[in-house]
This record gives C-alpha cells, sequence and structure tokens, in this order.
C-alpha cells in the first residue's frame, strides 16, 4: 500500500517570513515603538483636522481620509503582532511591512502638502470683525486662491501640519528600516 499523496494546497505556502518579535516584545523594538507613534500622532492629526470643522472640504476631506485610514490600518497592524495573529497567516510579512509603509508615506505626503496648501492660501488675511457684527473687514490676499480661516482655524491648521510632517517622517523611518529587514 503507498502513501497517501500529500495536500498540495497545504504544501504550497512558505512559511511565514517575520523579523519583528510577535506578542508584547514588538513594543520594545524600534518598529514597534515607531508603529505606535504614528497611531498616536496619526490619531492628532484626524483630530485637529477634524474640530478645524474641515472649512476647505475639497483638500482637508483627503487628509482625513488618510489619517483615519492609516489609523485604523496601524492599529490593526500592531494588533496582528500584538495577538501572534501574524504567525498563522502565510505570508512575507517583512515585503508587506514594506509596502504598507510605502504607501502610507505616499498618501501622508501627499496629506501633508494639501494641509499645508490649505493654511497657506489663507495668506495672511487679517479678518476683523466691524462694529457691525454682520459686516467682515478683510485685506486683499495675495494670489488666486484664498481660504477664509478664522484665527482658531488658522492655528488648529498649522499644528495639523506639523503633526502630518511628523508622521510623515515616521512613516518614511518604518519604510526603511522595514527595508532593511526585508534585504537581510
Amino acid at each position: 500500500m503507498s502513501e497517501p499523496a500529500a495536500n498540495p494546497a497545504a504544501t504550497s505556502f512558505p512559511a511565514p517570513t517575520i523579523a519583528l518579535p510577535l506578542g508584547l516584545d514588538i513594543l520594545r523594538t524600534y518598529s514597534g515603538a515607531l508603529i505606535c507613534l504614528e497611531i498616536l500622532f496619526g490619531g492628532l492629526v484626524w483630530i485637529l483636522v477634524a474640530s478645524s470643522n474641515v472649512p476647505v472640504p475639497l483638500l482637508q476631506g483627503w487628509v482625513m481620509f488618510v489619517s483615519v485610514t492609516s489609523f485604523i490600518l496601524s492599529s490593526s497592524y500592531l494588533l496582528l503582532f500584538i495577538t501572534g495573529l501574524a504567525d498563522r497567516i502565510q505570508t512575507d510579512w517583512n515585503f508587506m511591512d514594506v509596502f504598507y509603509h510605502f504607501l502610507a508615506l505616499l498618501f501622508y505626503f501627499a496629506a501633508f502638502v494639501l494641509e499645508a496648501a490649505t493654511t497657506a492660501a489663507n495668506g495672511g488675511i487679517a479678518v476683523r470683525p466691524a462694529t457691525n457684527s454682520t459686516v467682515v473687514c478683510m485685506s486683499r490676499p495675495s494670489g488666486n486662491v484664498f481660504t477664509f480661516l478664522d484665527r482658531r482655524q488658522y492655528s488648529i491648521n498649522v499644528v495639523a501640519t506639523i503633526f502630518s510632517l511628523v508622521v510623515t517622517l515616521l512613516y518614511g523611518c518604518s519604510m526603511i528600516m522595514g527595508f532593511k529587514r526585508w534585504r537581510k
């Protein structure tokens, strides 16, 4: 009697390639700390843009989409490693790490540029309420495109621009570290 043939579906996938530790040990690595910072500062970008009441929805809609999506995906990615489920999914996690952080870097860079454009388009407009509350006096803006932001919205958008740059740099550092792990 011969042995039963091996199931080709069970033998066609290689073992998962993971260079990062599983469980809470991932939080002790630089990559785990960077992912936590990406989640923290990405959440701040989300909160800041939402708290400015999104005065320019055409530009800031993309910023909101990127910040919310990246927040959810980074949290899910970190939870896969903390719970150990990454060991059960048969894939090259080192490549997935580089690929995810590259896409997040591209999207967040675009979000940073759009948020900076929204903030810069204010153009230093001085908005002063006149004696009559229904009339607003403003100086002539420089350039063809300008946004009408009050002082609070302008300040919030400046901080959101800075944090979106920080998150962009964090995703860039994570991508470089992931690329080094992938090439080993």
